[in-house]
């Protein structure tokens, strides 16, 4: 009994964590974060290459190469989705660096196990001396 009590202890620990949920809410976000994206490029991006191009739906595109018939036009949306959504996360992070600095790498006390900088040469809470480290 005590064993299947511990089980669960920590099974709720780990599910309830302050990590876990954080994880589970940014995946949440970026999961919507992509259906945005994706509704950019079909309703906006797409037709536009295809009124360029001369192609008015892109899924349509095919080839066929000893009977057999790829359809790339898919793909080619696809690629299209994960370059924008790459260069929109791209530009949310520098505008973020930018508002906020770049923050500091930490690393713990040996001795006391508070957070210091990575160059520190001593610890501020405990004063103890730290071999600074440059990453």
């Amino acid at each position: 009994m005590d064993r299947s009590k511990r089980f669960w202890n920590d099974f709720k620990s780990f599910a309830f964590s302050d990590s876990l949920l954080k994880v589970a809410v940014a995946f949440v976000l970026a999961t919507a974060f992509t259906l945005v994206v994706k509704s950019l490029v079909d309703s906006f991006i797409m037709p536009l290459i295809a009124a360029i191009f001369g192609e008015p739906n892109f899924d349509d595109l095919t080839f066929t190469l000893n009977g057999a018939v790829f359809t790339y036009g898919a793909f080619l949306s696809a690629v299209v989705t994960f370059v924008l959504i790459a260069l929109v996360l791209f530009l949310i992070v520098k505008v973020v660096i930018r508002v906020m600095g770049e923050t500091a790498e930490k690393t713990s006390c040996p001795s006391c196990l508070e957070e210091v900088l990575i160059a520190a040469s001593r610890c501020p809470h405990c004063t103890s001396e730290l071999t600074p480290t440059t990453e």
